[in-house]
């Protein structure tokens, strides 16, 4: 019997794509399927972006490129978080990935070990706890309550800071929440750790372009004293919807870059030549098409939260930002994980239990609206009369 490293055993999942590979088969099947699960952008990648994919192959770019990114992607970059967050940020700090996950697994990689802790949010993305389990580091959750839209608060976080603490990861907006944290969070948090100079932070800023009602987003960029510190992620996949190009970044801090950047000729050697040259074109082409998929979202995010509200037994708070509803369903007498399995077995509908982004999802239920307005009403009309 072959003989496997102990550690795959501490390596978790990301159950929305195990809930969509179930719906695919239901589909397959002949059952209609509505999928309130997945989180990716229901819209095509813009034609701009697709021809110069397209136009990249055709010049003849099919070999390596600098394993952090090629030049002028990083340039750009750096031009775009100016313009958006008035941060300074030089392009030799940019390193251009694979999608958002290779960010969060070098990181860990860098500061987790046995004996370190990592802080990360529950309910948050799962990926976060699962590669901190995996690096053997102790993963120690901060909480994200309803009660409070969501946010970090900043005071609980800094109380959970120890010796052994090596890295902090924050995600807003937040996945599978939709929270936001507020500035007033973010400027206690980054005073607090003036006190904790061994604390590293790893800023999830992926859904930094999906926020409503007037919210502005407060990026980690801004604060200069943190900046050789911080690692600050971002990308192009729920942005531009391209999620199968596989392309995202992060600015890393100068003493960080080469271990980065071996990290990316160990685990992955470049990224797809042509993506990259569409990436480019998506951040120095017109924004129109970002523009008109915010607004999109930010109707159906109208829609999913009311009808959500109307459901007996939830109650959902606004969604802030990003492109998710997480409503609690206590009220119901189900556990998420039974929602979850009633909604997609006897309705067609696919979302995904809160216990699957952290013990603290309890109670909750996440639907994401990347999906048409028709959908969503149709989906809880089956969902309300299955309950």
């Amino acid at each position: 019997m072959l003989q496997k490293a102990a550690s795959l055993s501490r390596l978790g999942t990301e159950s929305a794509f195990e809930v969509l590979a179930r719906a695919q088969a239901l589909a397959a099947q002949g059952k209609d399927i509505i999928n309130l699960g997945i989180g990716q952008p229901d819209f095509r990648t813009p034609d701009n972006i697709v021809e110069a994919g397209i136009k990249a192959l055709r010049d003849g770019h099919h070999g390596y490129t600098p394993a952090n990114g090629i030049p002028a992607l990083r340039e750009a970059v750096a031009a775009d978080l100016h313009k958006r967050h008035g941060a300074e940020v030089n392009p030799d700090n940019v390193i251009v990935v694979p999608g958002g996950k290779p960010t969060m697994f070098f990181a860990v990689l860098i500061f987790g070990e046995p004996g370190a802790e990592i802080m990360y949010p529950n309910p948050g993305f799962p990926i976060y706890e699962s590669v901190i389990n995996y690096s053997g580091a102790t993963p120690v959750p901060f909480a994200l309550k309803e009660e409070n839209g969501f946010a970090f608060d900043a005071d609980d976080l800094l109380s959970r800071i120890t010796p052994q603490t090596r890295l902090i990861i924050i995600n807003s907006p937040a996945n599978p929440t939709g929270g936001v944290t507020p500035k007033d969070q973010i400027d206690k948090l980054v005073s607090g750790l003036a006190d904790h100079p061994h604390v590293a932070l790893l800023s999830d800023e992926i859904y930094s372009q999906m926020l409503y009602d007037g919210r502005e987003h407060v990026s980690l960029l801004q604060y200069p004293e943190i900046r050789d510190r911080l690692i600050m992620l971002d990308g192009w996949s729920k942005t531009y919807a391209m999620t199968g190009w596989r392309l995202g970044y992060a600015v890393w801090p100068a003493d960080l870059v080469a271990d980065a950047t071996r990290l990316c000729i160990n685990d992955h050697s470049c990224v797809n030549a042509a993506a990259q040259y569409a990436g480019l074109a998506a951040l120095v082409g017109p924004q129109d098409a970002v523009r008109d998929m915010v607004a999109s979202f930010d109707t159906r995010r109208k829609i999913i939260v009311d009808e959500l509200n109307a459901l007996p037994g939830f109650r959902c708070a606004d969604a802030a930002g990003a492109f998710y509803a997480f409503p609690n369903i206590e009220g119901t007498g189900l556990t998420s994980r039974e929602a979850q399995d009633k909604f997609l077995s006897e309705a067609g509908i696919a979302t995904v239990s809160g216990t699957s982004f952290g013990k603290w999802g309890e109670g909750y239920v996440r639907f994401s609206y990347a999906n048409s307005a028709e959908n969503i009403r149709e989906a809880l009309r089956r969902i309300r009369e299955v309950l």
